[in-house]
């Protein structure tokens, strides 16, 4: 599985962007896809996630509210639409594929991970 995110880049408070996790050898739509980031000194910690179906989603609460994820199947790609984005927001973003169907916080539940995408936000 190799996993590319994109959509990163260089925005102000209050501004929108949107990532987008692809794996264009395999199918991941089986399985549940998280979005992960990590901030300069910090550890990786836990966005969102959705479950196969798209059906199931779960979001850390620190972004409940203005982060929506979503998939689409029939291209093999998961999004992350990020508004209202505030300074702390900046991060490298990683998606990531979990083992199994249902979406989870736990990064030790998914197997396959991309490069990262890098969100900066200014105030």
């Amino acid at each position: 599985v190799q996993l590319q995110a994109s959509g990163g880049g260089l925005v102000q408070a209050g501004d929108s962007l949107r990532l987008s996790c692809a794996n264009a050898k395999r199918t991941f739509s089986n399985n549940a896809v998280g979005w992960f980031r990590q901030a300069p000194g910090k550890e990786r910690e836990f966005v969102a996630a959705i479950g196969w179906k798209g059906r199931f989603t779960s979001y850390s609460d620190s972004v409940k509210g203005r982060f929506t994820i979503s998939r689409d199947n029939s291209k093999n790609t998961v999004s992350l639409q990020m508004n209202d984005l505030k300074p702390d927001d900046t991060a490298l973003y990683y998606c990531a594929v979990a083992r199994g169907s249902s979406p989870t916080p736990r990064r030790g539940d998914y197997n396959y991970w991309g490069q990262g995408t890098l969100v900066t936000v200014s105030s």
